[in-house]
């Protein structure tokens, strides 16, 4: 059988067509974006001749980085089917004979992410990029429900939550993933990352694997090891030098910001900007992705899955230990396959940019299944230890007496609290505790326990010394206000009790570091008569924290009940949240595509004191717009913007 060589004049890439079908359209039209699993369609168009199936041949390459090998499945080569075979690289023609022809191309499941080239018959080529597929079966990260398709990959907006286990603050983000030069950034990231400055061709290939993507993501998102990284973390009072990271509600300006300036690591990141910034990379890249939440996140550096607190007579704690207690710390989830473990642990895996501490000599930490944190499964890749100390590890307080002995205090804070992220399709906060821990004091949570090794609490038992004490908060705490707060102690023993009571507030930051005291007690003779109670007021007056407070809004309540006649000690310690006031907007005229549009934010002041030269930021998908500034303490401004697309889009503000 004679083949013939296509004669091939001009070609269409079919762009709009194709990105709509590969969900990859909000990226824009102009250049070729599909998904891996998935057949795309271009014309060709012949000078000559026509498509005669069996006779006309057509030699196709697909090729990625700058060293493509088909051993490494960096380059394909391949031909004409008579139909598309979805186990890998694979075309077809769809047309019937004639000077145009129709030919789908269909990259294999398993490619590589990334730039890639393809080229006809030695002649034509042209660029395209291919991202992992969640709507492909065969695809690694394929999730099966288009609600969640919608929310953990296509969301440009999303929630993530800090504030206190007691009230979870929620933070309007916007992941920006589909911005015009984010795709391109994320792809950056890839090749800025040290594996690929190393050795290309192998990291190129790497790129099949969502695993390996997912920890290269981890390392690159901070730039702790000089690695050309997107952030670098400050968790100091002051960000000279750069921005607080209180100050972003979005991904998109850190990434273009990290783009343009020859990635130079962009000021500063704490956590949850880690975590955001991580999620719109991934869902930029085809990971499902979703940010999460845990409150008393432990950071525990000796593996020993135990966070010792030591404290003096007054109440103040000894701060030599780097282990610490985050009041909250966010990461990753990424959903995938994980065909290197046993069977069991699909599914969400965890994964945190924030740098704590090394893995392999680089600072990232996961990907882990969620499942296997929850199983105690500690040998699993990567980084289970880390993990499962940050959910379970045990929180140990003790006394250092002035005359030198120790006693263990009684305490009731919990490591690993009211894990969130937000829910499918909604604002609210979706508690995803039971997925990383089995009840409390259940059968199966104490199998896990003896599975880690976790002596602590496995010998734990609940101290009961008669004495209680816990902390209770008046209605109305705003910033700006005076307060009270109160401790309630009780004495639940048949004899009189002589006791200290020290009952301290401090500022705190959310993690963990205890910065100036709000307000201070220290009571020398408390009598309890048996079954007594009594209730111990503590004025925080706005005077005295307006200036020690952090950005975080965080003051940390202590109350230390120390019986004289035994010598035991019991604890409470809770975290207040001051809210800053909510800015509200006003949206003025009927919202139209390309047409200028009006919005009113007003926030009313509830300082003492007036607001000077504020200033209004606002971002939000496809609407363009700047800031307005105003002053007084009724603050108002109006800001113009101009809705680009047709759908439901959201303001973010500040």
């Amino acid at each position: 059988v004679l083949e013939d060589a296509l004669d091939i004049s001009t070609w269409d890439l079919a762009c709009q067509f194709n990105n709509t079908d590969h969900h990859t359209e909000l990226n824009g039209t102009d250049r070729l974006i599909v998904r891996r699993g998935q057949a795309f369609t271009i014309s060709l168009y012949l000078n000559s001749g026509s498509y005669q199936p069996g006779y006309s041949q057509l030699h196709i390459t697909a090729e990625t980085g700058p060293q493509p090998e088909e051993q490494y499945g960096t380059r394909a080569v391949f031909g004409l089917s008579d139909e598309i075979d979805d186990t890998r690289w694979s075309a077809a023609v769809s047309s019937p004979p004639g000077d145009t022809v129709c030919l789908s191309v269909y990259a294999a499941p398993d490619a590589p992410i990334g730039r890639y080239v393809l080229t006809l018959d030695g002649r034509i080529q042209f660029d395209f990029i291919l991202l992992f597929n969640p709507w492909c079966t065969r695809d690694v990260v394929y999730m099966d429900s288009e609600e969640k398709l919608a929310e953990y990959v296509l969301a440009q907006d999303g929630i993530i939550f800090r504030g206190d286990a007691e009230y979870p603050v929620p933070l309007a983000w916007y992941f920006g993933q589909f911005e015009e030069g984010i795709l391109d950034a994320c792809l950056r990231i890839l090749d800025m990352n040290p594996k690929h400055r190393r050795n290309p061709g192998k990291d190129c290939s790497g790129r099949r694997n969502v695993i390996y993507v997912t920890r290269v993501l981890s390392a690159m998102i901070n730039s702790n090891d000089r690695d050309y990284g997107v952030l670098e973390g400050c968790w100091k009072d002051t960000f000279d030098g750069g921005v607080s990271p209180m100050s972003w509600r979005g991904s998109v300006q850190i990434l273009r910001t990290w783009s343009s300036t020859s990635c130079l690591p962009v000021r500063f990141g704490q956590c949850w900007v880690f975590a955001a910034v991580a999620c719109s990379v991934s869902r930029a890249l085809g990971i499902p992705c979703r940010v999460v939440t845990n409150y008393y996140s432990a950071h525990d550096t000796n593996s020993n899955l135990v966070i010792e607190r030591y404290l003096n007579e007054k109440g103040e704690i000894d701060s030599s230990t780097r282990d610490m207690i985050w009041n909250y710390h966010c990461w990753v989830e990424s959903w995938m396959t994980r065909p290197d473990l046993p069977p069991g642990f699909d599914g969400w895996q965890a994964s945190d940019p924030t740098p704590q501490e090394k893995s392999e000599g680089v600072f990232c930490c996961g990907p882990v299944p969620v499942r296997a944190i929850k199983e105690g499964e500690l040998t699993f890749k990567y980084d289970a230890p880390f993990v499962f100390a940050e959910v379970n590890a045990d929180l140990v307080y003790t006394l250092k007496y002035n005359d030198g002995s120790t006693r263990k205090i009684v305490n009731d804070q919990k490591v690993g609290q009211k894990i969130s992220t937000k829910s499918v399709g909604r604002d609210e906060r979706e508690d995803i505790t039971h997925l990383y821990k089995y009840p409390e004091g259940s059968a199966e949570e104490r199998q896990v326990f003896e599975k880690a090794n976790h002596q602590n609490k496995l010998l734990q038992q609940k101290g009961n010394s008669g004495l209680h004490i816990t902390i209770k908060l008046s209605t109305g705490i705003r910033k700006g206000c005076d307060f009270d707060v109160f401790a309630i102690v009780s004495n639940n023993t048949e004899e009189n009790k002589k006791c200290r009571l020290v009952f301290a507030s401090r500022a705190v930051s959310y993690n963990g570091i205890i910065g100036r005291e709000c307000g201070f007690k220290d009571l020398l003779n408390v009598e309890l008569a048996p079954g007594g109670e009594r209730k111990v007021p503590l004025s925080l007056n706005y005077s005295k924290y307006c200036t020690n407070l952090t950005e975080d809004n965080l003051i940390r309540l202590g109350a230390l009940l120390i019986d004289y006649s035994t010598k035991e000690a019991v604890m409470a310690m809770r975290d207040i949240v001051l809210d800053d006031p909510e800015i509200k907007i006003r949206i003025l005229g009927e919202p139209k595509e390309k047409r200028k549009l009006a919005a009113e934010l007003t926030l009313q002041n509830p300082l003492p004191e007036p607001l000077q030269g504020c200033c209004f930021t606002i971002e939000g998908a496809n609407l363009t717009g700047g800031s307005s500034i105003a002053e007084n303490n009724n603050i108002r401004g109006t800001t113009k913007f101009i809705p680009q697309t047709y759908n439901t889009h959201r303001l973010a503000q500040k």
